[in-house]
């Protein structure tokens, strides 16, 4: 599942994705390389300007040979026994040898070379003016050569604070690369200036629509399936009498025409997990098998069941049952195609602490003992995002009150079976209904986690943002750039957020530029909606405030990518039971800055890890990725990702180099965005990249570094077997002695409410709860005072 070791030179590095294609530059363009052919001898058993590098457990030799392209001399790196790690001669880290460079510029990079091995790649460092050297980037895959070929690639766009780089061929598989005649060359710059078709405010900050015809069902999980239309899921839609009813429904949205159609399903799959399979299917997992008892005392349950939705037939059908209950569990697609599960509430309203596994292979859940276990409790809705090593990192992102023990965040190495625990998350206890996203790009493995409160202590949501390099031999968060505070409406209409508030119930979307967008939330457990929308740059680490949604989109809500570029967000279910229904779609900047690139032919849509794939354009676009399509609810979508592929361009046509890794982008169906110089992006094209099982013997195994390799957490391995976890039937924050299940009447009230009848019940009617029922004898929120089984009655009120 992973590999790794100890390195000093695979350090920190920040990576920025924008290309600038054009037409290569002549072969008489200045090669910033100094002794490309390796025909100058150097002081020790090397040439001039190249240096051993690599790690791991590996037997090597490094040789120059006469076997060359040109000249008399040749570089060869041969691996003849390997474990883990690599070996590649690099330029020399010194100003002396290693190319100057310019941030925000391009390169265009060649060299010719001869393969024995299919498991050779083009790696690049990068000199940061304040950290020093340290990783940048894999580009290109060699395909296997036994004769001189070439091979080309283009930089991304050189991050802010290098001056300089250092690059060659890395060997992580037994065999051998000969190289020779490298080649390094600025590309000039060709940006033409962006034509505004919007007015000179949604050019600046977007637009947002709300459309025409409303979501017809209560849907809070929404799925971008790769047919271009949106699966969205309600199940009760956290409606006891549609429960009661049986009642339970998804519905599948075309923005093609704008319409839906609704498909009913066997099982209430309110508050499930799903993830895409890699054949473009939707694995959904457990849902609710019980609303809370009325006077509280038994909480959600979670059922066994498990279902799969196919688009082609827009139907489900049942698979085996999961070992556990799992109502809010996580789902996270691992590089071999399997599905990892954790948390989750069971079917007598205990936590899981059974970690499911879903095997693609045998297209079923494993039994438990085939499944590593740590009998861990990880909580609800757990954001576990898939590492380049196959490792997990637990975001701290959940819901549901309080984190798990410890720092709020670790690493799970399932082979290990060890869970290590990371420092720095802020305020681990109140990331409740907050949003993690694996930046742009994924080789990059950076996460940024963003906002969220605390449902049972309910304080105002806050602003904080957290930023990990998982690049990092031991990463730590790091405080990032505080939200951008909008308006939020406390009952009497928006006004401007005060203080420190900030919001839960945060979306984040990843953009075809390389930048997310953040949206939505509200101040308070199923209260005060905020109106802010923000962009945050990964390069330069900063918000941009923009248009916000005209709509409520507190708890329930979604927000995603559609293929044209757009962000749609849907929901919003407050404490008082009632459902948003209006749809909003936001329009980026980006797609007011004149025409769009074209995709005008992808030459195949099947593609494997490592391949070099060529499209044509229209006309020079600036980079390209995948982006996987969406699989969002309750701000959490861990498997979200942005995966650069580098380029080599010839005029139109330009080849798109895949990452050999599966685990920086796990098998399935991706959006292929192309994008100009100015951002601009094309409309999506589906292309499908197979996993492991597909791959021959012939075929590129992943070039996996040893990052986050060096933690210094707490370590914990297995405990003790045990059945569950005991968890409060009050863990959703809402006090089930008044109203009905799909009521929240809050446990613990916003600050700003005094701890009176008078007050309370004043805060109930300005936000629409209606009358409300006492379940039982017990009033705990000293509602009825009058004891006629109604909360906040005209009796409860009177003064005394």
């Amino acid at each position: 599942m992973r590999q790794r070791r100890r390195t000093a030179l695979l350090a920190v590095g920040t990576l920025t994705v924008g290309l600038l294609l054009t037409t290569p530059q002549s072969a008489s363009a200045a090669n910033l390389i100094k002794n490309p052919g390796f025909e100058t001898a150097g002081s020790g058993d090397m040439p001039y300007c190249w240096s051993k590098s690599g790690w791991g457990d590996n037997d090597f030799t490094f040789e120059t040979v006469s076997d060359a392209h040109s000249g008399s001399k040749a570089m060869k790196v041969e691996l003849t026994r390997r474990t883990e790690g690599d070996r590649k001669a690099l330029i020399t880290e010194s100003t002396d040898c290693a190319p100057v460079v310019t941030p925000g510029k391009q390169y265009d990079l060649g060299l010719w070379y001869k393969t024995t091995t299919p498991d050779a790649n083009i790696t690049l460092f990068r000199h940061d003016t304040t950290a020093g050297w340290q990783y940048w980037t894999d580009l290109k895959t060699l395909d296997m050569a036994g004769t001189w070929t070439e091979a080309t690639v283009r930089t991304p766009e050189v991050p802010p604070g290098t001056d300089r780089i250092s690059w060659g061929v890395s060997v992580y598989g037994t065999g051998s690369a000969t190289t020779d005649d490298y080649t390094m060359e600025q590309v000039p710059d060709v940006t033409p200036p962006p034509d505004c078709t919007g007015t000179a405010e949604e050019c600046e900050n977007g637009r947002w629509d709300v459309l025409p015809v409303q979501n017809p069902v209560r849907s809070m999980h929404s799925v971008v399936l790769h047919n271009g239309k949106v699966l969205l899921i309600a199940g009760s839609g956290n409606s006891e009498e549609m429960f009661e009813a049986g009642t339970f429904t998804s519905a599948v949205y075309n923005p093609a025409d704008g319409s839906y159609k609704i498909t009913p399903h066997p099982k209430d799959m309110f508050c499930a997990g799903h993830v895409q399979l890699q054949d473009g299917r939707v694995l959904v997992m457990s849902g609710n098998k019980g609303y809370p008892s009325a006077d509280g005392t038994i909480g959600y349950q979670g059922y066994k069941d498990s279902y799969i939705f196919d688009p082609e037939t827009e139907t489900y059908s049942k698979t085996n049952d999961m070992n556990d209950g799992h109502w809010y569990p996580s789902a996270t697609i691992l590089g071999n195609g399997d599905v990892i599960s954790f948390g989750g509430l069971k079917e007598d309203s205990t936590g899981s602490v059974t970690a499911e596994l879903w095997s693609d292979a045998e297209q079923k859940w494993l039994e438990l003992w085939k499944v590593n276990q740590t009998w861990s409790y990880w909580g609800l809705y757990p954001s576990m995002i898939l590492m380049q090593d196959g490792r997990l990192f637990y975001s701290g992102s959940h819901v549901f009150g309080n984190n798990i023990p410890g720092t709020g965040s670790a690493i799970y190495d399932y082979e290990a079976n060890t869970v290590t625990q990371v420092p720095g998350l802020q305020r681990k206890d109140e990331r409740d209904q907050s949003a993690s996203v694996l930046l742009p790009p994924a080789q990059d493995q950076k996460v940024l986690t963003l906002g969220g409160g605390n449902i049972d202590t309910n304080p105002d949501g806050n602003r904080l943002t957290d930023i990990i390099d998982l690049k990092q031999p031991n990463p730590s968060y790091v405080a990032g750039p505080p939200i951008p505070q909008g308006t939020v409406d406390l009952g009497n209409g928006p006004v401007p957020e005060t203080g420190d508030q900030g919001k839960m119930y945060v979306s984040a979307v990843l953009l075809p530029d390389g930048k997310v967008l953040e949206t939505g939330g509200a101040l308070h457990n199923r209260a005060d909606p905020v109106f802010e929308t923000s962009i945050f740059d990964p390069a330069t680490e900063t918000f941009d405030q923009v248009a916000a949604d005209p709509e409520a989109r507190g708890y329930h809500s979604s927000a995603f990518l559609l293929p044209d570029g757009r962000v749609m967000t849907t929901g919003d279910n407050p404490g008082n039971g009632s459902w948003n229904h209006n749809v909003s779609v936001y329009t980026p900047p980006y797609l007011l800055k004149g025409e769009r690139p074209t995709i005008t032919s992808v030459i195949d849509t099947e593609w494997n890890y490592g391949d070099t794939q060529r499209i044509t354009v229209d006309r020079p676009i600036a980079k390209a990725e995948l982006i996987r399509p969406a699989a969002v609810t309750h701000s959490s979508d861990p498997n979200q990702r942005f995966v650069d592929l580098p380029l080599s361009v010839d005029g139109n046509n330009v080849d798109l180099n895949v990452t050999s890794n599966p685990n920086l982008a796990p098998p399935g169906w991706y959006m292929l965005f192309a994008v100009d110089a100015n951002g601009v992006p094309s409309v999506a094209k589906w292309v499908h990249l197979s996993g492991p099982a597909a791959m021959n013997a012939t075929e590129a195994s992943a070039h996996v570094h040893d990052f986050a390799d060096e933690l210094s957490g707490k370590v914990t391995g297995p405990g003790k077997k045990r059945k569950a976890q005991k968890v409060s039937p009050a863990v959703s924050g809402c006090d089930r002695h008044y109203g009905s299940a799909n009521v929240c009447v809050p446990t613990d009230f916003p600050p700003t409410v005094k701890a009176t009848t008078q007050a309370r019940c004043d805060w109930l009617k300005k936000n629409d709860y209606g009358r409300l029922k006492l379940n039982g004898k017990d009033d705990p929120l000293r509602l009825d005072k009058n004891r006629d089984g109604i909360a906040c009655g005209k009796g409860d009120l009177r003064k005394r």
